[in-house]
């Protein structure tokens, strides 16, 4: 959007942590850093048993 940039990390039978780790490991984030957008990192984990998810975390 013209305000806020999101950046998501889904994860399958894994958690939320887990796929906002992957965020910062992979450097997601650095192509916006000089951006003056407000930048959230959203990460989402899934059940494959109940295919649907598990639990959300968002960091700012």
């Amino acid at each position: 959007t013209d305000q806020y940039v999101y950046i998501m990390e889904l994860k399958m039978d894994a958690s939320a942590d887990e796929a906002l780790k992957q965020i910062e490991d992979k450097g997601y984030a650095k192509p916006f850093a000089a951006n003056p957008r407000k930048l959230f990192k959203i990460g989402v984990g899934f059940s494959s048993e109940t295919r649907r998810i598990k639990e959300w975390r968002i960091e700012d």
